[in-house]
């Protein structure tokens, strides 16, 4: 049986629903609507362009005969958390095999929603909060006309801040990142949906690169013209660092510093770096990274222009990001289990990839220059608990079905990652969810000072073309240096 068979039932009768019936409609080989289910009386009885729509939903979905084929697709933009798992778990008692979800509510709040923004609904879409709404086309306006660069563009908040900006009416979108499987696949995710009619016709522009190259950053920033970079670009493996220390630094403390040089010097009008809780009384190599990394957009704050605007945005974890334990959970189900945490006692803060960068990019119209904000991420959620609620979504059942397993906490890792320190008193903000912290002191000399130490650790060549064998990659003294440096951290290895 070929898809054109196939009976595709669309729950939500409203304007996001409607322009999905009408691409199917369009495209025809994906199938035919069988019909729209939705709740409300005006509609329900009714037809939408010879599609009925059927309801309650509570009530008619166990009377529709799906086959293997069929799929529903949930189009309510509006819908909390906790009504979309009402409907993806009656979905699931009625038979239906495939469930599809239109992610990303701030992207079709003002703009036309189309099939291919569709994909396989999963535990992002019913576990944690409901996402803030914001109107992307609102606050997107700063970048209507401009080139925008984002470093990491391959990485999961890099590719969803692209995703986003197709409907900022951006000139350029630049796609800079190290790694070319990444960047491709953004690239070419992005042209689709363009060809599909997301968002507006950006041009968009695939760079491979190294941060970490000075001069290469330089030339760039300088033949880019940009005029927003949203810094991304990192490593971010918490033990992985740990075991690689020197490349954590080089690559986020000097790489983050050789795009400022250069933003500065070629008249980037704002920069916008993305932070993380890690940063706060770091007790990693990699936390160490992002609070350095923080006090260089600080620092060159002060030497910007009036009309410049520098600033960073600090929030904690992300559910489903590349190497956290979102996929990590699926994947260890998938397998038979079991599941593996590192503490029972194991917290963080959550949030989804396209309510934080939907945030991020709100943050960066609305930021001023030398500002430092944060993301308020709500309560902290236990690692165990959430294991526990996706071995349910998988239908199966914990200790049952699928084992937890408690395995220890490994280097770097601590069970409560702070989100500000006290003395940053966050803020409110007119703009929901987007706290201002107190600027803590960090002066010039002691960040210059810091830097020309770690210098000679990850680079070779010193002012004079030569380098010091003894402090050259070497990790036990780049690891005396910022224990040194960073009280919490030379606690740490003192454990």
């Amino acid at each position: 049986m070929n898809s054109i068979d196939k009976k595709l039932y669309i729950i939500g009768a409203g304007f996001a629903g409607q322009t999905i019936a009408d691409d199917i409609k369009r495209k025809k080989v994906f199938g035919s609507v069988g019909a729209f289910l939705d709740d409300d009386k005006k509609l329900i009885g009714t037809e939408i362009d010879g599609i009925p729509v059927l309801g309650p939903i509570s009530n008619v979905a166990s009377l529709l005969r799906c086959r293997k084929q069929d799929e529903a697709i949930i189009a309510i933009p509006s819908a909390p958390v906790e009504r979309i798992r009402e409907i993806y778990e009656l979905l699931k008692e009625c038979g239906f095999p495939h469930i599809k979800i239109l992610p990303g509510i701030s992207q079709v709040i003002n703009g036309s929603a189309h099939l291919v923004q569709t994909r396989e609904i999963d535990p992002l879409d019913i576990l944690g909060r409901t996402p803030v709404t914001i109107s992307l086309k609102e606050s997107l306006a700063y970048l209507r006309g401009k080139r925008v660069l984002i470093t990491g563009a391959g990485g999961s908040i890099g590719s969803e801040l692209a995703r986003q900006l197709l409907s900022g009416g951006a000139e350029r979108l630049y796609l800079f990142g190290h790694g070319e499987n990444s960047i491709y696949q953004i690239d070419r995710e992005l042209r689709m949906l363009q060809s599909e009619g997301v968002g507006e016709k950006a041009t968009i522009v695939p760079i491979i690169g190294d941060m970490a190259d000075k001069a290469y950053t330089d030339y760039i920033i300088e033949q880019t013209k940009c005029d927003v970079v949203f810094h991304c670009a990192a490593y971010k493996h918490v033990p992985l660092m740990e075991e690689n220390p020197v490349a954590a630094i080089n690559n986020n403390v000097f790489g983050t510093k050789n795009l400022l040089d250069a933003s500065l010097k070629h008249s980037v009008k704002r920069f916008v770096l993305i932070s993380t809780d890690k940063a706060v009384d770091p007790a990693s190599v990699y936390g160490v990274s992002k609070l350095i990394c923080e006090k260089l957009v600080l620092d060159t704050a002060k030497k910007a222009d009036v009309d410049k605007k520098f600033m960073f945005v600090r929030f904690g974890n992300v559910l489903g990001s590349r190497g956290s334990i979102l996929p990590l959970f699926m994947e260890q189900i998938k397998n038979g289990g079991p599941v593996t945490i590192t503490s029972e006692d194991m917290e963080r803060y959550f949030m989804t990839i396209p309510e934080a960068c939907s945030l991020v990019l709100q943050t960066g119209g609305v930021g001023k220059n030398g500002e430092s904000y944060l993301l308020d991420m709500g309560d902290r959620i236990k690692i165990i608990d959430l294991a526990k609620q996706i071995i349910k979504f998988s239908g199966l059942e914990p200790y049952k079905d699928i084992d937890i397993k408690i395995i220890g906490k490994r280097k770097g890792e601590r069970s409560v990652e702070p989100l500000w320190l006290n003395e940053e008193m966050p803020q409110k903000t007119e703009f929901p969810k987007i706290l201002k912290l107190k600027n803590l002191d960090f002066t010039p000399e002691r960040l210059s000072a810091l830097l020309e130490n770690l210098k000679p650790v990850c680079q070779a060549a010193d002012s004079n073309g030569t380098y010091d064998p003894e402090k050259y990659r070497n990790k036990e003294y780049l690891i005396k240096i910022l224990c040194s440096e960073f009280s919490s951290l030379k606690e740490f290895y003192n454990k």
